[in-house]
């Protein structure tokens, strides 16, 4: 059982990217060609399957310790950090790491950011190297051109959302692609 932990968007918030990407693969399906020709089986990721990972715990983790020590993490910051709550965050620009096309995460303020940053060392990676992102297209090997694929996303700016929980996941393998289900769900809403 592989888990991860993560922040899932509004539905409001996949919707809007939903549409975004719709539109890049039909109005700018030229450019997207250019941008991909030389990938091989680049595939966008369904939105049913868009989150922001906060960090990877890998298949020998303990879903039952990880979610204890999360609750527990949570609960001391939310009485012991003022302004503790669920940061307010869009999906926005976007960028390239190595097989990977993604939409960035933009924090509404410096207290989102502070939040967002807390939740991912809380959760086990490193805020200070941590980007926060989302995956919506990968592919298998070939040397993108990184401008001009994150160009087809580059001015895209969703809406605000609040995220109210964290989430411990687990993802399975199938043949349609991995499988997610919440194993164990944090709000971020402590209320002291």
């Amino acid at each position: 059982m592989r888990l991860f932990t993560a922040l899932w968007p509004s539905q409001e918030a996949v919707g809007h990217l939903a549409a975004e990407v719709r539109t890049v693969r039909s109005a700018r399906s030229r450019q997207l060609e250019r941008a991909t020709g030389g990938l091989r089986r680049f595939r966008f990721v369904p939105a049913q399957r868009w989150h922001l990972t906060l960090c990877f715990h890998g298949d020998e983790a303990d879903p039952d310790r990880l979610g204890d020590r999360l609750a527990h993490r949570v609960g001391q910051a939310g009485r012991a950090q003022p302004g503790f709550g669920p940061p307010r965050l869009r999906m926005a620009g976007a960028g390239v790491f190595r097989g990977v096309l993604w939409i960035g995460v933009q924090p509404a303020g410096d207290a989102d950011a502070d939040v967002l940053a807390t939740v991912a060392g809380m959760a086990g990676s490193d805020p200070r190297s941590f980007r926060a992102h989302m995956t919506v297209a990968r592919w298998a090997a070939g040397r993108a051109d990184r401008d001009l694929l994150a160009g087809l996303f580059a001015d895209y700016e969703g809406p605000w959302w609040e995220a109210r929980d964290v989430s411990l996941v687990c993802s399975e393998q199938q043949s349609g692609g991995p499988a997610y289900r919440t194993v164990r769900r944090v709000s971020l809403a402590v209320t002291c």
